[in-house]
């Protein structure tokens, strides 16, 4: 058995990554979709009431295209977090296995060229 880490407590989360968090789990319900599905066939069935003006085409140009820059920075906030977990546990299944190969514990900084040499070098020991 072996002995317990001495790091640091995990710190929790903070407020901006438990909004990005929660933000991208709700953008990916089903629920978010429908929403924004209702919100384009409204804008669009109030096409009529505003003539189809320059105005009623900038409400929905403007708003997706705040949308979206504002969601990449959640969305990618979520993904690094994400990563970082899986490289962490990874690395922890690395150690704790005897005949693994300790190389592979920060293959993520390797290049791709790299990375891929160590695919093809483990696939021929499987075939082997």
């Amino acid at each position: 058995m072996r002995a317990p880490s001495t790091d640091r407590r995990p710190q929790p989360p903070g407020s901006f990554e438990r909004f990005a968090s929660g933000t991208a789990r709700w953008s990916g319900h089903a629920i978010a979709f429908s929403a924004s599905v209702g919100l384009v066939i409204g804008w669009a069935a109030l096409g009529p009431v505003f003539h189809f003006s320059d105005t009623w085409q900038l409400v929905i140009n403007t708003a997706t295209t705040v949308l979206t820059f504002l969601m990449v920075f959640v969305i990618q906030n979520t993904i690094n977090r994400d990563s970082l977990a899986i490289h962490a546990k990874l690395d922890e299944l690395i150690r704790a296995t005897e005949e693994a190969n300790n190389a592979l514990m920060h293959a993520e900084q390797l290049s791709e060229a790299s990375i891929e040499s160590i695919l093809r070098r483990e696939r021929e020991r499987v075939d082997e």
